[in-house]
């Protein structure tokens, strides 16, 4: 499955809305996405799962780009 994961670019700083940025990450589950993501300094705010039209609406964009993490 993949995810699109909300997240602010570090820990330590107060969560701005305007800051927040978008990752798309192939997993199993929201826990294995949080697990992948564990040694990023991300604060992440959200984590949604896309299928159906909400995948094929993300691809259309030209920021969408899955990671691949181990």
């Amino acid at each position: 499955m993949i995810f699109k994961v909300y997240y602010q670019e570090s820990k330590n700083e107060v969560p701005v809305r305007e800051k927040t940025q978008i990752i798309y990450v192939e997993g199993e589950a929201e826990r294995d996405i949080r697990l992948k993501l564990a040694d990023k300094p991300y604060n992440i705010e959200f984590i949604t799962v896309l299928e159906g039209h909400f995948l094929e609406f993300e691809k259309q964009s030209e920021d969408f780009k899955v990671l691949e993490i181990e």
